[in-house]
């Protein structure tokens, strides 16, 4: 009887395994060969034969180090900040009751506006010559121009990042907090446990699942960010904000060996791999299910 079962449950998942091998699995493995035959040929889809670490080589001599940086630069900064104000706005929201539909309608527009389209509206606002914030704050700062400093175009990033990002995060975070039993923080409150300590030792731990899913799936997607810079600074023909992605795909799109953005690729597979397999490990002893 329980193999029947086992063999059923195979025939169930069959059809998405074969989806997964084909557009999943067989790329990346097929990626990684590419990345160490130097001359592969992608027009052709033949392979030159040149093998070796030439590509990998060649991603150091590049700006690839500085997408590297500007990848890790948003990864660090992003993910926890953007946590943590979802958080404290998720926090916010659970605890009003009048109007609450409306503010968590509010919250989420972000999340099902295209991000393009929120990025030109970014760059008019932080435009030198008549943008909003310049209007409101009576300056004349040339925030993302080509003449902007590195650390002004990352803030403006960030930013972005940040408020685009919220939406999802709240939503899943306050789903999570409406989750929780209430008889918790009934019986603490009984006990005249202040507010800061049902934080800390009821709300966290008990959410700490959700806050688990949120910072992993922030984790991957902060490495591949890409949309967000080619709206606010590739209009603008800029090249020193590119990330990593944005460094792959310009490689294989502009004439340099097809190989060397397959070894950018391979690379950021790798990091991810290893950052998510770190923060997992961290989970199974900081998560109480």
């Amino acid at each position: 009887m329980l193999e029947k079962k086992t063999n059923k449950a195979w025939l169930y998942l069959l059809p998405a395994i074969i989806v997964l091998i084909i557009f999943t699995i067989y790329p990346i493995i097929n990626t990684f060969i590419i990345s160490f035959d130097y001359k592969y040929n992608a027009d052709q889809a033949a392979f030159g034969f040149d093998w070796g670490l030439k590509s990998y080589q060649s991603l150091m001599r590049g700006s690839f180090v500085s997408a590297l940086w500007n990848t890790v630069l948003i990864v660090v900064i992003s993910v926890p900040l953007s946590t943590f104000v979802a958080l404290l706005v998720a926090i916010a929201l659970n605890s009003i009751k009048p109007f609450q539909k409306i503010f968590q309608t509010i919250f989420f527009t972000p999340y099902v506006t295209n991000t393009i389209a929120i990025g030109m509206v970014f760059a008019l606002m932080f435009s030198s010559t008549d943008g909003i914030i310049n209007n409101i704050f009576g300056i004349s700062k040339d925030w993302i121009g080509l003449n902007s400093s590195y650390i002004s175009k990352m803030f403006v990033l960030q930013l972005y990042i940040l408020w685009n990002g919220l939406a999802f995060k709240v939503l899943i975070l306050l789903g999570g907090l409406q989750s929780i039993n209430k008889q918790y923080y009934d019986a603490a409150k009984i006990d005249g446990t202040s507010k800061g300590r049902i934080f800390r030792k009821i709300t966290i731990p008990l959410l700490s699942p959700t806050l688990s899913y949120i910072i992993t799936t922030s984790l991957i997607g902060a490495f591949k960010t890409y949309d967000v810079v080619i709206s606010l600074f590739d209009a603008k023909g800029q090249r020193d904000m590119r990330t990593v992605v944005g460094f792959v795909y310009d490689t294989i799109n502009g004439g340099s060996p097809y190989s060397v953005g397959a070894a950018g690729a391979i690379i950021l597979f790798v990091i991810i791999l290893l950052v998510t397999g770190v923060n997992q490990y961290i989970n199974k002893k900081a998560v109480h299910y």
